[in-house]
């Protein structure tokens, strides 16, 4: 119930927001006339880039399955990323994707059920931990432009604010794990699972130095990536009196867009991530309202366009039969939950074996 309430209240609230967004005739208007204007040249260049993009991850997701000595083929491995992408577009949330992902991967590989969900969970925290990063060196850069337009000013705090909570949980789940103190969080503790499942995902993946730094490389590709989708969508689109951002003031200003279209506020950020560029590029590159949005929306498109391709590959996917969302949902919540029981059960096996005195030879 509270799943298909939080829905609801996201298809309603994304409907409002198109309204609010859309809803200027004149602003209508000149986005009709910026697109149809645009450059197809480079609309290409960002379409294929995305493309890109999503290889990058299937190759960085390779690389974690090998760690634990999971062995699938590179086009089985690109198919399942194509998937996720496409349930990661059409399902509210924005980890619907992750579900099926390991849903079909757990079929792949059976017996290593929970090294399967692992692979997602790291795959996941790698991309998170690259994008902290990559704000925090190009936001600091650009610190001082960023504060130029009133209206950029409590949007930048808000996704630095959102930015700061995650790596402050990142290194407190760090600290619980190395601490071995998991199994002493109570039952009904909120998010029990989530850190027990982190908590096995660092000490399994802890010592796979060379992988995962190839994956945070990866990771840092795949978002310079997909925020050049957005960057060809400018040069596509941008009318004659605004500015032309260089790559540093651009890439400073996307890491802001992205982390506050990820919350679970619309279905795939939709109104929110036009009303952000119309205040960033407004504000910023001089941009007007129609010019802006037409920006947001074409660099949407040229991503979701990659997911109609992964629906595709869906339907022609077959190494089991589909299931349902529900289904898929309610197996994976049990297996990770497993999951999680495994990682405090191994906890408290080694705690009670260290506070056993030595034996007297």
């Amino acid at each position: 119930m509270k799943r298909i309430a939080l829905t609801a209240f996201q298809v309603l609230l994304t409907i409002a927001i198109v309204w609010w967004v859309f809803h200027d005739p004149v602003k209508r208007a000149e986005i009709g006339q910026t697109l149809a204007r645009a450059n197809t040249d480079w609309l290409l260049i960002g379409l294929a880039g995305y493309g890109f993009v999503e290889v990058i991850s299937a190759v960085r997701w390779q690389i974690l399955l090998r760690v634990q000595d999971l062995h699938l083929s590179f086009r089985r491995v690109l198919s399942l990323t194509m998937i996720g992408v496409f349930f990661n577009f059409f399902i509210p949330g924005g980890t619907g994707g992750d579900a099926v992902k390991m849903f079909y991967l757990v079929k792949e590989t059976p017996g290593r059920r929970g090294m399967a969900i692992l692979s997602v969970v790291v795959d996941r925290l790698i991309g998170l931990f690259a994008l902290i990063v990559f704000a925090a060196v190009l936001i600091g850069l650009k610190w001082e432009w960023l504060h130029t337009a009133p209206e950029t000013g409590p949007w930048l705090y808000l996704a630095l604010g959102v930015l700061v909570a995650s790596l402050l949980f990142l290194a407190a789940t760090f600290l619980v794990t190395g601490l071995g103190v998991v199994h002493r969080l109570p039952a009904k503790f909120p998010g029990r699972d989530k850190i027990a499942e982190l908590a096995m995902a660092y000490n399994v993946y802890g010592k796979a130095i060379l992988p995962c730094g190839a994956a945070f490389v990866l990771s840092l590709l795949a978002h310079i990536g997909y925020y050049g989708v957005f960057y060809c969508a400018i040069r596509a689109l941008a009318s004659s009196g605004m500015e032309i951002p260089t790559l540093a003031k651009f890439y400073a200003i996307m890491p802001i867009i992205g982390t506050i279209t990820s919350l679970p506020i619309s279905i795939g950020g939709v109104g929110w991530r036009e009303k952000l560029f119309e205040d960033f590029l407004g504000g910023l590159l001089a941009a007007t309202a129609g010019v802006a949005v037409a920006i947001s929306s074409m660099g949407y498109l040229l991503t979701l366009a990659w997911g109609l391709v992964g629906g595709v590959v869906y339907m022609f996917y077959r190494p089991s039969e589909h299931a349902r969302l529900r289904t898929i949902r309610a197996e994976m919540r049990e297996l990770e939950h497993e999951l999680a029981e495994e990682e405090i059960a191994l906890e408290v096996g080694g705690t009670e074996k260290r506070s056993q005195p030595a034996k007297r030879s």
